[in-house]
Order: C-alpha cells, then structure tokens, then sequence
C-alpha cells in the first residue's frame, strides 16, 4: 500500500517530523558521545547518539517505501540497524559514527525487505541483493520501460555493470515481472473457482483416521503385553527410554535406578530380546488383530 494512503500514515508523520527536529550532533561532540558509549557504557550517551540519528534511519527508509511496506516498519528496523551500529562502532576509527551507522543502517532495512517484499524469498547472495536493489534504476537508463522485460543486449549489459552473470540478471527480470498472486483469487473472471480449490487435500480421510486410531490401540495392546514379562528395571528402561517423549538416556536411567551406564544399555537389550521373542512366539495372532 502507498505511504500517503497508508491508515498508519498520521502516526508515521508525527514520529518523522519530532525526531527530525532533532539537532544533528557536530564531529567532535559526537567523538565524545561515542567514546563516552564505548568505554563506560553510558546509557544517556546512547540515548543522545541514537536520538540524533533517528532522523538518518528516517531519510533512508523513505527510500525504500515504494515496495509496499509500511514506513513504520522500515523505521523499526532501520533502528535496529542503528543501534547494532552503536554496539559494534570503535571510536579508535578513522570515520564519522554517521558514516559507519549508515551502512548498518541500509543492511537492515534491504534485509527486511528481502524477507518481505515476496512471498518467495528474492534475494540470498550477495549478488542478487545487489541485482534485487539495482535492477529498476539500470532499466531507467537503458530503456524507456514499455516493456517490463529486459532484452538481452540490456541483460548484457547490467551483468556488465554489475558483474554478475546473465542468468542472474534473467531469472530477476523474469521473478519481479510477475507478481504474487493469491490463492484466494478467482482462477478467471469466467469462473467462481479459486486457485485453492485445485488443491489436493493433504488431510487424512476419517476411514484413515479411523483405521490408524484402531491400529494404534492393537499395537498398544501386544506391546503392553510384551512388556508383562519384563522385570521392573526392564519395563522402567523401556517406557521412559522408548515410549516416553523425549526419551531418557542410559546415563539418567542408571543414574535413577543406580546402575552403571554399561548394565542399564544391558538391560535394555535383554529386554527388547524379550519382547521380540514374545512377538515372535504370537506372530500369527498379531497378523490377525492387525488385518
């Protein structure tokens, strides 16, 4: 949605134009906010950094605004930028806190919009968000854009100016010309059907659940049964090692029933021997219950 037709754009004025008003901080008071920061951590320090340079947070998420997301978004997550740049920032470096917050700055809010411009993830590597952010403004120079797609003398071109190969440029040219489409819309102005209506239903029928429900009880049953012939040490081992969600480990079984690792893994393979010699022994009849 546009930002001026945005419900929340009244709040996001307000918000730009008080941190806007803030004074911008003069080279050498911010050497000393920043180095009152770095080495006492000094929380009015940062305050006072972060407040000031609000208003850089402001300046580039507006340019980022026509892809649909909320300003207010890409503000919070350009201050996440900033205060990551606050914490990671050395005084002892030869660069104005501005200078080095922006970058932080810009990184932040392209990842957010990378995360959210598309249903489909868009940009992964260094190249496509490079391509992602790049491609609309090599279009405006290279062609008159009646058409969104890109001929190939152009894809030559930007993969030039970029350095990233022509298929890369391709498959975004061909990714951002073709934007999401619902499920919940119409397959065609001639039909009432949505395109969630072609798709398989993954749900398991009632006879299924039905027939898993008295699978279930049966094996429930045998096992039950099997586990009748175990000692108690035996029956503990299994429930909690095999049956128990998560499952205990032979060092806290021993532990609890005050057994080496060693004999509580002995144990237990005494008891599964037991157990499958019952199943063995009651094969045919289990073969029945379950058919």
């Amino acid at each position: 949605m546009d930002f001026i037709n945005n419900k929340s754009y009244r709040a996001d004025l307000n918000y730009v134009r008080t941190f806007m008003k803030m004074p911008l901080l003069d080279r050498d008071y911010e050497a000393e906010i920043t180095q009152l920061w770095h080495d006492k951590q000094n929380e009015k320090a940062l305050h006072i950094l972060i407040c000031s340079y609000i208003r850089l947070v402001i300046s580039i998420a507006l340019r980022y605004r026509h892809y649909g997301l909320l300003l207010s978004d890409l503000i919070q997550e350009g201050n996440l930028g900033l205060l990551q740049a606050a914490q990671r920032f050395d005084p002892k470096r030869e660069v104005r806190f501005s200078a080095y917050a922006k970058w932080w700055i810009r990184a932040y809010i392209q990842d957010y919009v990378l995360r959210n411009w598309s249903i489909v993830r868009t940009g992964t590597t260094t190249s496509q968000k490079t391509l992602f952010f790049n491609l609309n403004r090599l279009r405006n120079k290279l062609s008159d854009l009646r058409s969104n797609l890109i001929n190939v003398e152009e894809q030559q071109e930007i993969s030039k100016t970029l350095d990233i190969s022509v298929e890369e440029v391709k498959n975004m040219t061909d990714r951002l010309s073709h934007p999401d489409l619902s499920l919940s819309m119409t397959i065609n102005d001639l039909s009432a059907n949505n395109w969630q209506d072609l798709l398989s239903d993954t749900r398991p029928t009632p006879e299924e659940v039905s027939f898993r429900e008295h699978d279930g009880r049966i094996r429930h049953t045998w096992i039950m049964q099997a586990m009748s012939c175990l000692t108690p040490a035996e029956h503990l081992i299994i429930t909690n090692r095999w049956l128990s969600e998560p499952g205990q480990t032979l060092e806290s079984l021993g532990q609890e029933l005050h057994l080496t690792k060693e004999r509580a893994r002995q144990l237990e393979a005494r008891a599964i021997r037991k157990m499958r010699y019952f199943f063995m022994d009651n094969l045919h009849e289990v073969r029945q219950m379950l058919d």
